[in-house]
């Protein structure tokens, strides 16, 4: 019987959307009516919400259920999975984790949980995991992000405050009425703002940028790639050297000096430590001047260039951003510090349309004009026992337990891990050296995941437990960078045996004695209802009322209005520093941090300043490995979110991900459009499908992450993940971030017959 189409409205990082359902199944997802420019990766949610990938029912390694923590970890990823009754499940997790805490303590138990999860304040995986386990007892916690963790631990040093990472800068109605040069270090890729954690109703991001490309601002990119340059921006590119930025920069800065174009009055009040700098700029210690002749022989670009965008950047009010991107490099932390010095450099920073930002090009919303109040979240709770790793630094903990790191000016010890939690996230997408990772795997006794679908990181686990996806609950969803908050109604019945989190959570902790601790008494209505009304209060009490739950849950949505004043960051700091100071140890932006300077890291100097990475174009070790690998966002999913989905598929070259390589490159290598490649170091082997691109500029191959990973452990990765060619070494000690960016490759045509992708295979099932 034929039952008539329903609608029902939710959220994802993608955006807002309607499910369409008929006879139960999702049969569409139609955009949110007010945003201007939709993501098109919705379209594969259907087909990933009923794909033969789903986990139905928990499933158990075939070997831990005989021999439990003394199973074979290296059969993970090859073994069958036994199919149990979900009390079974619980049972043996409960059991697990009991013995775990019991024999080795809290700090056994690694609940990082990494991951963007779904969009939610209520069902978002790793909250819900931390919560849980925070709540009976505690966990090894990870400290800091994938995306911008070298800007998360830096800024604070030199500005004070991390906030303008996330989005919090200068607003776009301020860049479009006074910025005359806007010069994007990174880029400004339109792929990447289909995507806010937490969703959005507006992709307006890409709006904006259409707008500035009318209002006659002069946009300048600097970047490997003219890929970063949106269509229609009429934006001139400047090819630069992968991880070189910072040179560019500290050239910019000694041309301003040198032509006695600073302003020394803004370096007087507002600054502190330029004096220093400055000698380092000049070279009165180290004899070589930070000039634009130094910078163009690192960088590739010229010197007239790299001394014109100087002199240029100081006759007009200037907007300096970077992409979330140059810092995910080895010393990472300079290109975001030298882009700061180099905005004080023209005194800008605090002035309508001038100073710096960053991730524009990095994420949907960055700039949009939004009251600075809180999205709905639920609280994880604090961790009892107070640890974290360096969030980069898994693969080392498993593999060093007892050995020390140093973070941030302290020094901590990797803890001995013989339990992991892993619930909403795949550390197979977004770590670096997957061969690495894949060794290091094998340490943790026992590896628990919840996901919906069979990824790579659910086939690596003991035991899996099926979650519901987003359209099987319901929550309540916004973003601190988007001004709606919507509702997110259930459209399905769960698919197969699958659970939410927060139901499988609140069992186990039934089991542990420490439900009421998880819950406070309330399921998941009452925890949705409670969310949007704490939301409500806050923006009430900013002015901003919103209507009760029961009439927003029928509406679906609420919106706020654009604020009344434009915001520009640090304004009134730079009005009045000494009412208005930064949270910096001086109260001013810090040039030389004595902070950093006591820490004495080799790897991170007290000042911005050029150090060579580890891989470059520029090293000894480019004659072997002469290409230097960028490993972009993909713009045909989120991270390895959807991977499987039609959108993601439609877009690989023979079923793999594609590597794109300047024709010169391909040429001397015998390589032609659509061939089978092979990509590889030292540290693994990937193929995929060679795509020319006469943009991408010599010496550079890029490749898209989010190809599911697809290794049997041996030589070569199946589909194209270039996660196992990058680099697992921490941005410096200072913030020990990701320096994925920083990788030499080479290419070499593949030759034979390629073993199919499996990737998409789910795992031997047999029942119990």
């Amino acid at each position: 019987m034929q039952h008539p189409r329903q609608h029902f409205p939710s959220l994802s990082h993608w955006g807002a959307f309607t499910a369409v359902v008929e006879n139960g199944r999702v049969v569409d997802c139609l955009p949110f009516a007010r945003d201007p420019v939709p993501s098109p990766i919705l379209r594969s949610m259907p087909g990933m919400v009923h794909s033969p990938l789903r986990i139905a029912r928990p499933a158990v390694r075939e070997g831990w259920l005989r021999q439990r923590e003394g199973s074979d970890r290296a059969a993970r990823g090859h073994d069958r999975f036994v199919e149990v009754d979900w009390d079974t499940a619980l049972d043996l997790v409960a059991g697990e984790l009991a013995r775990v805490r019991g024999q080795h303590g809290h700090d056994a138990v690694f609940g990082g949980s990494y991951g963007w999860s779904s969009a939610g304040g209520l069902h978002h995986a790793r909250t819900l995991t931390q919560r849980f386990l925070h709540s009976g007892g505690g966990c090894v916690g990870q400290a800091g992000n994938y995306s911008w963790g070298a800007a998360q631990f830096l800024l604070p040093h030199v500005i004070g405050t991390y906030a303008p990472v996330t989005g919090r800068v200068t607003d776009w109605r301020s860049v479009l009425a006074h910025t005359r040069l806007f010069i994007a270090f990174g880029g400004l890729p339109l792929r990447n703002t289909q995507v806010t954690s937490g969703g959005a109703g507006e992709h307006s991001s890409a709006a904006w940028i259409a707008r500035a490309a009318q209002s006659g601002i002069e946009f300048v990119v600097v970047s490997p790639t003219r890929a970063d340059v949106p269509e229609g921006l009429n934006a001139r590119w400047i090819p630069i050297r992968p991880n070189t930025d910072t040179a560019l920069m500290l050239g910019m800065a000694h041309t301003l000096l040198a032509e006695d174009l600073h302003d020394t009055g803004f370096l007087r009040t507002h600054c502190n430590g330029f004096d220093a700098w400055a000698r380092y700029l000049r070279g009165t210690d180290d004899g070589q001047p930070k000039d634009a002749a130094w910078a163009a022989a690192l960088c590739g670009v010229d010197a007239l260039t790299i001394a014109e965008l100087a002199r240029s950047a100081a006759r007009q009010r200037t907007m300096i951003n970077c992409t979330w991107s140059l810092q995910r490099a080895h010393h990472g932390e300079q290109p975001y510090w030298a882009s700061i010095a180099l905005a004080a450099v023209l005194g800008q920073i605090g002035l309508p349309g001038g100073g710096f930002a960053f991730g524009h090009g990095s994420i949907n919303g960055a700039a949009t004009p939004r009251p600075d109040v809180a999205a709905p979240r639920l609280s994880a709770g604090p961790n009892p026992i107070g640890r974290s790793i360096p969030v980069a630094r898994m693969a080392d903990m498993l593999l060093q337990p007892g050995e020390s790191y140093a973070f941030n000016g302290r020094t901590g010890t990797y803890p001995d891990i013989e339990l992991v939690y892993w619930a909403g996230g795949n550390p197979f997408h977004h770590h670096q050296d997957l061969n690495r990772l894949l060794r290091a795997w094998q340490k943790p006794e026992t590896i628990v995941v919840h996901d919906s679908w069979w990824t790579p990181t659910a086939r690596r686990a003991d035991i899996v437990l099926p979650a519901t996806t987003t359209l099987e609950r319901n929550d309540v969803g916004g973003s601190s960078r988007d001004r709606y908050l919507l509702a997110m109604k259930q459209a399905i019945a769960p698919v197969g045996q699958s659970r939410n989190d927060f139901d499988i959570y609140r069992d186990l902790a039934a089991r542990a004695g420490h439900e009421a601790a998880f819950t406070e008494g309330r399921d998941e209505a009452a925890w949705v209802r409670a969310l949007y009304d704490s939301t409500a209060e806050n923006w009430r009490a900013a002015g901003f009322p919103l209507p009760d739950f029961d009439r927003f849950w029928e509406e679906g949505v609420a919106e706020l209005p654009e604020p009344e004043r434009e915001m520009v960051l640090f304004e009134a700091f730079r009005q009045d520093p000494q009412a208005a100071p930064l949270g910096t140890p001086s109260g001013r932006i810090e040039l030389h941090s004595s902070a950093i300077a006591g820490f004495g890291y080799a790897d991170c100097p007290p000042h911005p300043s050029w150090l060579a990475p580890a891989e470059w174009l520029g090293a000894d070790s480019a004659r072997q490995w002469p290409l230097h690998l960028i490993s972009s966002q993909p713009a045909d999913k989120l991270h390895s979110q959807l991977d499987a989905g039609v959108v993601s598929r439609e877009q690989k070259l023979r079923e793999r991900q594609r590597v794109r390589l300047n024709p010169d490159d391909a040429r001397t290598r015998g390589i032609a459009d659509g061939d089978l490649v092979r990509v590889f170091n030292a540290r693994g082997t990937c193929l995929g499908g060679a795509t020319l691109d006469e943009a991408v500029m010599p010496g550079v191959v890029v490749i898209s992450t989010g190809a599911w990973f697809d290794s049997d452990g041996g030589e070569p990765e199946r589909h194209g993940n270039p996660n196992v060619l990058t680099i697992d070494l921490g941005t410096s000690r200072l913030a020990q971030g990701s320096s994925a960016m920083t990788a030499l490759v080479d290419v070499a045509l593949w030759h034979g017959e390629a073993a199919p992708v499996r990737a998409f295979e789910p795992p031997t099932l047999t029942p119990a």
